[in-house]
């Protein structure tokens, strides 16, 4: 459920179908095909009897700090669900878990907003505990992006990118490539040795205010009283204005800590061919 005050009773924070979602990405050119929801595999259900299916999850952790985070974790099984679930309150002990377990786990959007406040000692906890990175996520502004690649490549951490699609549009123009992999094990083991590439387009205003009107539209449809809520759509450009201010404050905020001397903005693009 939505986790935004008011809403968290009555609206998803996705109303996208398992097969149509399996079926835009295939349609899109991926080869290989997961799902990360929010603590739970249960739509990954009706996907697993495709060949070219493998079950992830992004697990909502909860930092030594207080703060809270999201781990993407891929390559899973159902007793791995179970398991990082259960450690979820305690980062580390997740994070031996998946050592363990010789998963790969990512931290996801690390100078975004999304998950609340940040302290200086979640940084540490990224760079000692977690191997891998998101460093393009398809619904971030680019500079959020580029401060997670920027981190990325100063750690050496694997990066992987994901379209964080909420709805069935943004599907598929964000994803992570591994050229030599042709089975998922190969793909997997790629990515752990660092040969992931990400690719595809980063976040933008536009594609946020469409994501959330799309989903205050599928819950209108699902249940039919919801329509009383209808006028508030004509605030949401608002809102998602507000919301793209301040993870470009965040950003700002937090990479100046990292970097107190700055650094040169350089492209995606330019950081790829380097």
């Amino acid at each position: 459920m939505c986790t935004v005050p008011l809403l968290r009773r009555i609206c998803r924070e996705s109303y996208n179908d398992p097969d149509a979602v399996y079926e835009i990405l295939k349609r899109r050119g991926m080869d290989l095909v997961t799902v990360t929801d929010h603590d739970s595999i249960d739509a990954a259900e009706r996907l697993r009897r495709h060949a070219d299916f493998f079950l992830s999850e992004e697990v909502t952790c909860v930092s030594p700090s207080g703060t809270e985070l999201h781990v993407g974790v891929y390559g899973i099984d159902d007793r791995d669900h179970v398991e990082l679930q259960r450690r979820r309150r305690d980062v580390p002990a997740l994070a031996s878990y998946v050592r363990e377990r010789k998963l790969l786990a990512s931290v996801n959007h690390a100078f975004s907003s999304l998950t609340g406040r940040r302290a200086s000692l979640d940084f540490q906890l990224f760079e000692e505990e977690f191997a891998a990175m998101e460093t393009l996520n398809g619904h971030m502004p680019a500079a959020n992006n580029q401060s997670a690649d920027r981190l990325a490549r100063q750690w050496l951490k694997v990066p992987v990118a994901g379209s964080d699609a909420h709805t069935l549009d943004p599907l598929g123009r964000t994803f992570t490539d591994v050229p030599s992999a042709r089975t998922i094990p190969d793909f997997l083991e790629g990515l752990r040795r660092g040969h992931g590439l990400p690719q595809g387009d980063c976040g933008n205003y536009f594609r946020l205010t469409a994501t959330v009107l799309g989903i205050g539209s599928e819950m209108v449809r699902e249940r039919l009283w919801p329509i009383l809520f209808t006028p508030l759509f004509l605030v949401v450009p608002v809102i998602t204005l507000a919301n793209y201010a301040g993870e470009f404050l965040f950003e700002q905020k937090w990479s100046r800590q990292m970097w107190p001397g700055g650094f040169p903005l350089v492209s995606l693009e330019e950081q790829t061919a380097e």
